[in-house]
């Protein structure tokens, strides 16, 4: 995906001259744009309400009225639809390649209210009733149809509940029941039959709507399952004959159920409203102007997931304000081409795929002495100007060192926005120096209406998650346990607002967990406020931790199925928030190693066995082969160990009295070889 930046400056070699770098100093000193002023005191990025609860609201917030809209005409995201037509009525909205060469065609706002309404009516004509309590399933990647079918569903108060792969079948099948979606919209004909295999399950499961051609075996399938397969053109076709009136939804409302993986048990599935929705919206422009002005001008490529919400935020932000959404190729190796048609205003992302683009620059700089040393001198002139506050792409850095880069991204990239993960320090100044643009951190859960809290523009600094947005109040509250107390400032974090959802559907149980019985959400997160007011990532309540791409893991749950091994006595999985993969100090069982070395014709201590590389990689083998027998994931599998030849124990302080691992202790014991494992 990113060959292109391992070419990046290699027709520089000729500018390195005397001459170069006192033109580009002078050029520099002219040209430096005064520092961004940000829209609150950065030293005073949140207030505490008064009461004995030290509740934070960001400071625009008065008397505690939070934020609940930004329009009056716009309190669903339906109504956000209908302004950005109003705004853009016969200019493009949805864009698309009907091939790999061909260049982007565009759908105006009403030729796509028109394609919407055609075919929500065609749902209604099949039997899918107009009513908040229609749930019509989802499984596809970004596309076209994806967006129409989200419009139609809004027009008449259907609920769009998405499917996704990396649930499994298993869990797709359970959310088809629980859920009881009679309609799933699905993309292709693999999808189907994945759907199909699964049908003797999924007993709620009548019809299927295809954006692709069926195939002959589809069909024969899907005949003997009693599943109909319709073509999405015949179900608009359906409706164009068959019109219906609007069914606009209330901001009570539901706009969708968000499945979660989590990571036990089955999917949970969060319900939001149009007023969760609507108001992160409001919120999130409310923060971010008028520094970063969203308009009808503005366009946004659609290639983060559309089953999860933070996509699904990205689209009502943009269409809201009448802005274009061009949906990429289902490629994700050819993310950088579509980037360059669509030129996205926005590019908001993850950690994974922000760090990659870090890696491969610097690896295509590292590659010459002359690329480096330009690349470093260039560097380092404008990371003195983003800590000053200034944020530029028309330095003379800009045109010589950094241009060809920021063409990768379409070259109207003016911010970044980062989720799913925190994002290192070294990659978030990267980003702000090479792409000249604002980079902002968002923290915040699906139950939290995606996003609770915001990096101001402005604001430069990289070991915080920004200010409570302003359409959520922001608590701590005591972990006596793991000795974090509100006092000091340090807690679980809890979220009260109008974004925050509504519980989860048809499992009280698990909605009591999570929303106590004054409205707060009770994060799980551990979190610290700074002296400015920020708020600060410190720790997980249940030791549960996220991976840079995004991804839950239960520590507890791999150890379980890696403890099985003969090999492993004891065991301690570790994750990096910073990091795409978890590791594990392993204490070996001396008897069984000692059997393994003496077979395997290996002598020596208990100390020499634990550092001898080919029992560290029989070990690694044979925890990842029970990793993967019992269902671990790729991702939720230890990637690298360290083997240590003392037990942890109550004498030693790793161990608790009732012999359970003291998760934060270990982790401080071993920081220097778990940090050992991640550099190796």
């Amino acid at each position: 995906m990113m060959a292109d930046a391992l070419k990046v400056l290699s027709d520089y070699s000729t500018v390195v001259s005397l001459g170069v770098v006192a033109g580009t100093t002078a050029y520099w000193l002219l040209t430096r744009p005064s520092p961004i002023k940000p829209k609150i005191d950065i030293n005073k990025q949140s207030i505490e309400l008064p009461g004995n609860e030290r509740i934070h609201v960001f400071p625009t917030v008065k008397n505690g009225k939070l934020t609940e809209y930004l329009y009056e005409d716009v309190k669903t995201v339906h109504e956000g639809f209908l302004r950005g037509r109003r705004l853009s009525g016969d200019e493009p909205c949805y864009g698309y390649r009907p091939d790999s060469d061909s260049s982007f065609k565009w759908l105006t706002y009403n030729e796509v209210f028109d394609i919407a309404k055609d075919f929500g009516a065609g749902l209604i004509h099949i039997g899918c009733k107009p009513q908040p309590d229609t749930f019509i399933g989802i499984y596809s990647v970004n596309r076209l149809e994806w967006g129409i079918t989200e419009q139609a569903c809004m027009m008449y108060s259907h609920v769009l509940v998405p499917l996704y792969d990396t649930l499994g079948p298993d869990a797709c099948s359970f959310i088809i029941n629980q859920a009881e979606i009679s309609t799933i919209v699905c993309d292709t004909s693999a999808k189907v039959k994945l759907l199909l295999n699964n049908a003797t399950k999924i007993p709620a499961m009548k019809t299927i709507i295809m954006f692709d051609t069926p195939t002959d075996e589809v069909k024969e399938d899907a005949l003997k399952h009693g599943v109909e397969i319709r073509h999405y053109n015949e179900v608009k076709e359906l409706g164009r004959e068959n019109p219906h009136e609007l069914v606009p939804p209330k901001p009570q409302d539901l706009f969708t159920i968000c499945y979660t993986s989590g990571t036990t048990g089955n999917p949970k599935g969060a319900i939001l409203t149009h007023g969760n929705m609507v108001a992160t919206v409001a919120a999130f422009i409310e923060m971010m102007t008028p520094e970063i002005e969203f308009s009808e001008d503005a366009t946004h490529l659609s290639y983060l997931p559309l089953a999860h919400g933070y996509e699904r935020l990205c689209h009502a932000i943009a269409m809201s304000h009448g802005a274009k959404i061009g949906f990429y190729q289902g490629d994700i190796r050819k993310l950088m081409d579509d980037s360059k048609s669509v030129q996205p205003l926005a590019f908001p992302s993850v950690p994974r795929l922000f760090n990659r683009i870090h890696d491969k620059v610097v690896a295509g700089v590292n590659s010459s002495f002359i690329k480096k040393t330009l690349y470093n001198m260039a560097f380092k002139s404008k990371e003195s100007e983003v800590k000053r506050g200034i944020i530029r792409q028309d330095s003379m850095w800009d045109k010589l060192v950094f241009g060809k880069i920021q063409s990768l991204l379409g070259n109207k990239v003016k911010v970044m926005f980062n989720g799913a993960a925190p994002l290192s320090s070294e990659t978030m100044m990267f980003l702000r120096v090479v792409f000249g643009c604002h980079v902002i951190n968002g923290y915040g859960q699906t139950e939290s209406g995606i996003a609770a809290t915001l990096t101001m523009p402005g604001d430069h600094n990289t070991d915080h998650v920004g200010s409570p947005m302003p359409c959520n109040m922001i608590k701590l509250v005591d972990v006596p346990e793991m000795e974090y107390y509100a006092e000091n400032n340090q807690g679980e974090i809890c979220f009260k607002g109008y974004n925050v959802f509504q519980g989860y559907y048809n499992d009280p149980d698990k909605t009591k967990e999570a929303l106590d019985e004054d409205g707060w959400l009770h994060s799980g997160d551990i979190g610290e406020w700074l002296p400015n007011g920020a708020l600060r990532l410190v720790d997980r309540k249940k030791h549960i931790f996220k991976l840079a791409q995004g991804e839950y893991l239960a520590p507890e749950k791999i150890e379980s199925i890696y403890i099985r091994s003969p090999f492993v006595l004891q065991v301690f999985v570790h994750g990096d928030s910073f990091k795409n993969y978890a590791v594990a100090v392993i204490v070996p069982d001396p008897d069984e190693l000692s059997k393994w070395a003496k077979s395997n014709e290996i002598s020596g201590t208990l100390q020499e066995l634990c550092k001898n590389k080919d029992v560290k990689k029989a070990i690694l083998e044979d925890i990842q082969s029970r990793g993967k027998e019992y269902g671990l994931k790729s991702f939720e599998q230890a990637k690298d160990i360290h083997v240590v030849p003392d037990q942890f124990t109550v004498e030693n302080g790793l161990l608790t009295p009732t012999s359970k691992s003291k998760r934060p202790a270990l982790k401080k014991y071993f920081m220097t070889e778990l940090e050992a494992l991640y550099k190796e």
